[in-house]
């Protein structure tokens, strides 16, 4: 019945760390069906309750929330994108425990699809390939992510030619789909759950987009937050927000058109639960400075874009967000 209503809410939207470091050997082998009321008995007793453990910042989550989901140049596109993000955290639970470089690549298909003159529907699929660099050598996993699927409505849409400004509000709503792999092993020996391609969950998005402009100039803001639920193996990362603001110009030069943009956007992460029990340290808020161009020929356009941090507060200092890029290839549909 679960599976049933899940797939019930996939169709009609067409249109959430483990253990921050792992069990004993007798705990970590036992299946999620096993688990007992004495389980947060024995995590009092093995003293895991004050376990350290990482927000979902990066890695599985990497659905490009924070990097939007939108382009400057073309309402309704088809494209590809690429998106590094730069992470450093610590290799342990221990004040100096050492640091570790981690880095995560993902390689999207994105779209915005017109059903009516109102609806837009909007898919993203990820392949993720991630590697970081422990005191042990470098580990790698990689595989398909997550997908998801939104629809937009468009509340407040002005023609473009009738006014001084033009306005166009959009809210929507989506769903992820665990078809990303969520592995308890990857997060062995280390503080960062995060390293996954999935995370193993149903979870479920609400969406707004708004756009106001005056000739050439623009503003485009946007805020989407992620409902995360528990999976298999009973840990459930925290509900996430993300939010931007992003200031463009529009410039056209013959047949290309170039819209540099300048902005912020920021990321506000719940605490993580395993077992039903909150997990310390796992909470987390990061804002960014963002910058980037695009530029658009005929109905292709490519895109490339910056983040650096100028604000973080994750895990209580035990990760690091050091900085993010990314670069689009869009087909205008």
């Amino acid at each position: 019945m679960k599976y049933k209503i899940h797939v019930l809410l996939l169709i009609l939207l067409i249109s959430t760390p483990g253990l921050a470091f792992p069990l004993k050997d007798s705990l970590a082998k036992r299946d999620s069906v096993a688990y007992s009321r004495f389980y947060p008995m024995e995590l009092k007793r093995l003293n895991f309750g004050s376990a350290k453990g990482k927000c979902d910042a990066c890695g599985c989550s990497a659905s490009g929330g924070s990097m939007g989901f939108s382009s400057m140049l073309n309402n309704n596109f088809v494209g590809v994108r690429y998106f590094y993000q730069n992470y450093s955290s610590r290799d342990g639970i221990f004040a100096n425990s050492p640091w570790v470089d981690e880095h995560f690549n993902t390689i999207q298909i994105w779209s915005r699809i017109p059903l009516t003159k109102k609806i837009q529907v909007s898919a993203l699929i990820p392949y993720h390939f991630h590697n970081r660099a422990l005191s042990t050598g470098t580990e790698n996993i990689e595989g398909l992510g997550d997908i998801t699927v939104m629809a937009m409505y468009a509340i407040i849409q002005t023609m473009k030619d009738s006014v001084t400004y033009s306005h166009k509000l959009q809210l929507g709503g989506g769903v992820k789909a665990p078809t990303g792999k969520y592995s308890s092993a990857n997060n062995l020996g280390s503080v960062n759950p995060s390293f996954q391609v999935g995370t193993g969950s149903w979870d479920y998005l609400l969406v707004a987009d708004y756009v106001i402009k005056r000739k050439q100039l623009g503003l485009n803001s946007m805020v989407n937050y992620s409902i995360k639920t528990e999976n298999q193996k009973n840990y459930q990362f925290g509900n996430q927000l993300n939010y931007g603001s992003m200031l463009f110009y529009l410039l056209n030069r013959g047949k290309v058109r170039i819209a540099p943009q300048a902005g912020i956007a920021g990321e506000r992460y719940e605490g993580n639960t395993q077992y039903g029990q909150a997990l310390a340290n796992t909470s987390g808020d990061v804002i960014f400075g963002k910058y980037g161009i695009e530029v658009g020929s005929n109905r292709l356009s490519i895109g490339l874009n910056l983040m650096q941090p100028i604000h973080q507060n994750l895990t209580g200092g035990n990760v690091k967000a050091n900085y993010r890029w990314g670069v689009n290839l869009n087909y205008s549909l």
